[in-house]
């Protein structure tokens, strides 16, 4: 039996571009993990079976694709609030991934498990990493990124409000003709990263392709420096250097919807 973390993340930037010849979108992206997490038990079993958590399918996919003659059984705790862009499921099914692998009598090499997890999701890939990541191509070819750490993040998920679906989030950037310019805004971000030292410089990084929200200006005015949509939304972070004022925020913040004060983790 293994156990293990299932963390959330933020995406610091995501700049996305056209389609792929594979149906994905170009993109360029700032992963965060954050303390807020999942908890994963991983046992071997005589079926695939997964626990906690009804609506599960990514999970029982990862576990069937490292099976080895046997089957594996996981356990979810959720506590990551469901297709809120916070990339909950896909943290599961990297957990799981890298349990089941633990237990296999000959576990794969991280090639092996990095191209599994890609073929699985986009974001899965980043869960199996430690740190900061920015993500490029469609999301899965990683890079390490030196960031700073040392912040507070209030997460928000507006009440009432509820993300249709990735796909069509999508769409409706393509619809919109979003991917316009996606060459001057990756090289901004790049440019932006190069000059990020302190937690305040993350404010120059550019905000969201795909979604926005009123409710980031209102965490700026309660005194983030920061504030954006995170992935396909709807959640909305503000990040904060001090404690108190992450607190007072997150309370005022609270009758918009539901939320939570975490702060930047580094792994898995």
């Amino acid at each position: 039996m293994k156990r293990g973390p299932a963390a959330a993340k933020i995406n610091l930037a995501l700049v996305v571009g056209p389609t792929r010849a594979d149906g994905r979108h170009e993109l360029v992206t700032v992963y965060q993990r954050v303390a807020l997490c999942d908890r994963l038990v991983v046992e071997r079993a005589p079926s695939v079976r997964v626990d906690g958590f009804a609506e599960d399918t990514l999970v029982r996919r990862a576990l069937e694709t490292v099976a080895d003659g046997s089957a594996f059984r996981a356990q979810i705790e959720k506590r990551i609030p469901v297709a809120a862009g916070l990339g909950g499921g896909s943290s599961d099914a990297a957990t799981a991934l890298r349990l089941a692998n633990m237990l296999r009598d000959e576990p794969l090499p991280d090639a092996d498990l990095h191209a599994t997890a890609r073929e699985l999701g986009a974001d899965i890939p980043y869960f199996l990493a430690d740190g900061p990541q920015l993500g490029t191509g469609d999301g899965t070819e990683l890079a390490p990124l030196d960031l700073p750490q040392d912040y507070w993040v209030v997460l928000v998920l507006p009440k009432g409000e509820g993300k249709t679906s990735t796909r069509d989030v999508f769409a409706v950037f393509d619809v919109r003709d979003g991917a316009r310019g996606f060459e001057d805004r990756r090289e901004s971000l790049r440019e932006a990263l190069k000059r990020v030292h302190r937690p305040r410089d993350l404010a120059a990084l550019p905000h969201n392709d795909l979604a926005s929200s009123p409710l980031a200006d209102e965490l700026r005015e309660l005194g983030a420096f920061r504030a954006d949509v995170t992935g396909a939304g709807p959640t909305v972070y503000g990040l904060f250097l001090h404690g108190d004022r992450a607190r007072e925020a997150e309370r005022q913040m609270s009758p918009k919807g539901r939320t939570w004060l975490t702060a930047p983790a580094w792994y898995r």
